[in-house]
């Protein structure tokens, strides 16, 4: 460091004044000794000689000064120079830029700025490696537990910043995956104390005891005892699902069992336990129950088979199964009820539940196509009843909605069936037959038979009205208004006329009843004689004969057209036109 101009100055002109001061102090100091020599009565030879001590003393003085200053000098330098030697070196240790002595400085402040820049180093580099080693603590822990490799580190030198910066990264990885590890652990271990109470087994290897150890902590998280942990819950899954699956098997067998032996729900109702669990007493229970129950089947053959009849004959109206395909299965009408006939109903049984469920999707729509069929028949019934339009609360109205829905919804229906039968064809490489025949073709079949019995309903109803119209034109039409009626014994006002001299009593109304086959009101006073009707060659339709003897009577058709009834006349024109 350099000093001003002026303070430069002051500091010679204070050197000087200090010499100055020197001198003519030991100037003094020798005139004093002088004087004390001379009152003393020393000698000249020995003041002389007092004298030299005295500039030998001083100089010694001085040169020990000198030698001691020299001494502190080299010291300022061996100890700067040690400094800055130890400071290149904890630097590099440090992996710090290195240390740039300050110009200008004196000896002391160099030495003082090395020394203090020394003792910082010495603390940086004992917090480093106590941070290694704190490092190193935690990484020989969590390696203990998840047995893995330590850290790569030297452990005698000092770790860069980066290093450490590493270390921290790696160590908490390490924290995460062990955290990760041992929820797993805890994770299976619980599902492995629910298998072990579901089995009812308990530890049978060391490890096994260590992993149901109350401890979690002692636990190593190793990959290898993960692995193996994971194995051991797989294995008591696996012994858990084949026991239910044993149960399940059981299960079924016994509710078949006790549905063809029609067991009473008493003795179903002291098993419902077992029908629920798992466990190993549960399978030994439900065990001796599927035994007991063959004893059963066995003392009661013929109506366990006659059951199972049953079922076959709900599978085969499941499954669509024609004459043919039903009477194959000859067992089925054998009435000799033994052991192996049952063994062949079970057979049966059996392999229509699993075409019935290989194939349920198909079944299920068609089922549900036959289901809408059978509506839309009915529907359609409706639809063509006169009845129908005595309509209360929308019904009609309703009806006639849901069969036009039916109308656009079967033939969609009636696609993605044939997508799905023909994609099952193809698979299958065969026929997917519903009653003895290609869907499809049953499905044709069926419109077919519905259009051939509407063509032939229309055909009735059209041979119906015209044998009304011809009866209509041979016989009149008929009043269906109610007439009054009128008490027995009362006489009927009238004319009397003559017919080829020929007398009959009636009524306009009576006559045109009589005409259109409708009810007749007769006089209780006279009835007209059998001849008279012969010789009008009129009959009502009930008695068959035909009106062609109006030939014969041509002078009587005056007569008929002043009766009272318009379609009565008509009626007469034209029995008369084509004569």
């Amino acid at each position: 460091m350099s000093l001003p101009f002026g303070s430069v100055e002051m500091s010679i002109f204070e050197r000087e004044v200090h010499a100055a001061e020197s001198v003519a102090y030991l100037n003094r100091a020798l005139v004093r000794l002088q004087d004390i020599w001379e009152e003393i009565g020393i000698p000249e030879e020995q003041r002389l000689q007092r004298t030299n001590e005295v500039h030998k003393h001083i100089k010694g003085l001085l040169d020990l000064m000198i030698a001691e200053e020299e001494e502190l000098k080299k010291r300022l330098l061996k100890n700067i120079e040690a400094c800055i030697k130890e400071l290149k070196s904890l630097c590099s240790e440090l992996q710090l830029p290195p240390f740039e002595e300050v110009e200008g400085c004196t000896m002391l402040q160099m030495e003082k700025n090395s020394r203090t820049r020394l003792e910082l180093m010495q603390e940086h580099k004992k917090q480093r490696m106590e941070e290694l080693k704190g490092l190193i603590s935690k990484d020989t822990e969590l390696c203990g537990i998840l047995c893995t490799t330590p850290f790569c580190i030297d452990q005698n030198s000092i770790p860069s910043l980066q290093q450490l910066k590493t270390y921290h990264a790696y160590l908490d990885d390490l924290t995460k995956e062990k955290e990760r590890r041992h929820e797993e652990f805890v994770s299976v271990k619980k599902e492995i104390i629910v298998c072990m109470d579901d089995l009812e087994q308990h530890p049978e290897t060391s490890f096994e005891t260590d992993v149901m150890c109350e401890d979690e902590e002692a636990f190593c998280l190793s990959d290898d005892n993960i692995a193996a942990l994971k194995l051991l819950l797989s294995q008591l899954q696996d012994r858990k699902t084949e026991n239910e699956r044993r149960c399940s098997a059981f299960r079924t067998k016994i509710q078949e069992l006790w549905e063809r032996l029609h067991i009473p729900q008493e003795e179903r109702e002291a098993l419902s336990e077992h029908m629920v669990m798992s466990k190993k007493r549960n399978i030994e229970a439900l065990r001796v129950e599927v035994e007991r129950l063959e004893v059963l089947k066995i003392q009661s053959m013929r109506s366990v088979i006659e059951s199972i009849r049953a079922e076959i004959a709900l599978y085969w109206e499941k499954c669509f199964y024609s004459q043919e395909q039903q009477q194959a299965f000859f067992p089925y009408h054998a009435d000799d009820f033994t052991e192996e006939l049952l063994n062949l109903h079970e057979a049966e049984v059996k392999t229509l539940e699993k075409y019935y469920i290989d194939h349920q999707e198909l079944f299920e729509g068609v089922a549900k196509w036959r289901e809408n069929w059978t509506l839309y028949l009915e529907l359609d019934k409706k639809a063509n009843d006169p009845g129908r339009f005595n309509n209360r609360g929308g019904n009609l109205l309703k009806e006639e909605k849901q069969r036009t829905d039916l109308q656009k919804s079967l033939p969609k229906l009636e696609k993605t069936l044939k997508t799905q039968i023909d994609a099952w064809e193809q698979e299958h490489n065969k026929e997917f037959l519903v009653n003895g025949q290609k869907f499809l073709e049953y499905v044709q079949q069926q419109w077919e038979h519905h259009h051939t019995e509407k063509e032939k309903e229309k055909l009735e109803r059209q041979l119906k009205k015209t044998k009304q119209t011809q009866e209509d034109m041979l016989y009149g039409t008929a009043k269906r208004t109610p007439s009054k009626r009128r008490i027995a014994g009362t006489p009927t006002p009238g004319k009397v006329r003559r017919f080829n001299g020929t007398s009959t009593l009636s009524t306009p109304t009576s006559f045109l009843n009589s005409g259109l086959g409708g009810t007749m009101c007769q006089s209780s006073i006279q009835k007209p004689p059998l001849s008279a009707s012969k010789g009008l060659g009129l009959r009502t339709p009930g008695h068959g004969k035909t009106p062609r003897l109006l030939d014969r009577n041509k002078e009587n058709v005056s007569h008929l057209r002043n009766t009272p009834s318009g379609a009565l006349r008509g009626t007469s024109r034209r029995l008369l036109n084509p004569m």
